[in-house]
């Protein structure tokens, strides 16, 4: 096991690995149910959770500058003191990582209004086989030039690279109270036609779950 703190760190394990054709495994928070950060006999596990900073939050720009292994819920009790939310939701959300969801392209209930992480993603630093360092992306949400790189990393599982740091789009807070309204169909369509009317009528609820 490879408990990674810097960026060298883990270009240093791509290159072990890389140059004696054994497998890594990134490993965020575990907590994953796909058993994809569970590593085989004579695996590297890259342990990322030690880099764990909020390199820079800007209110006027919107973003945030983190590495892979803060956990959603301790990004978001940072944010909340700037009055700003990240908004991918996993049902482990208080306990994943924002590398583990980039990775993932986790999204919780809250994605039918606001996308899942692709959506909330503006730039990577991701780390290569062989150790190389990309910096992907944009700070700006018109990012428009070259290919879309940051789109291919995320969701990517470690597969194609090891995140080690993500520039992030943030939203304001929500304000007021969370409303939760119940209703009783008689079967599936009906319930699945009255959610149609109801975006259709142009609402958008922050959840809807039937």
């Amino acid at each position: 096991v490879v408990r990674a703190r810097t960026v060298e760190d883990v270009q240093a394990a791509c290159r072990i690995a890389h140059g004696t054709r054994t497998p890594l495994v990134t490993r965020g928070a575990g907590t994953g149910l796909a058993g994809g950060a569970v590593a085989g006999a004579g695996e590297i596990v890259l342990d990322m959770t030690a880099m764990d900073r909020i390199l820079e939050v800007s209110p006027a720009d919107r973003v945030a500058v983190v590495e892979p292994g803060i956990l959603n819920g301790a990004l978001n009790a940072a944010l909340a003191e700037h009055g700003l939310w990240w908004a991918p939701d996993p049902a482990s959300k208080d306990i994943s990582t924002v590398g583990g969801n980039i990775a993932m392209n986790a999204g919780g209930l809250l994605c039918a209004k606001y996308g899942v992480t692709r959506e909330a993603v503006l730039g990577l630093d991701v780390v290569l086989a062989d150790g190389t360092l990309l910096r992907l992306g944009h700070r700006t949400v018109k990012g428009v030039t070259g290919y879309d790189l940051v789109a291919l990393m995320i969701g990517s599982e470690g597969t194609l690279g090891v995140i080690v740091g993500a520039t992030l789009a943030l939203r304001p807070a929500v304000r007021g109270v969370p409303v939760t309204l119940g209703g009783f169909f008689p079967d599936v369509v009906a319930g699945a036609a009255a959610a149609e009317a109801i975006t259709g009528a142009g609402h958008v609820p922050a959840l809807m779950e039937l």
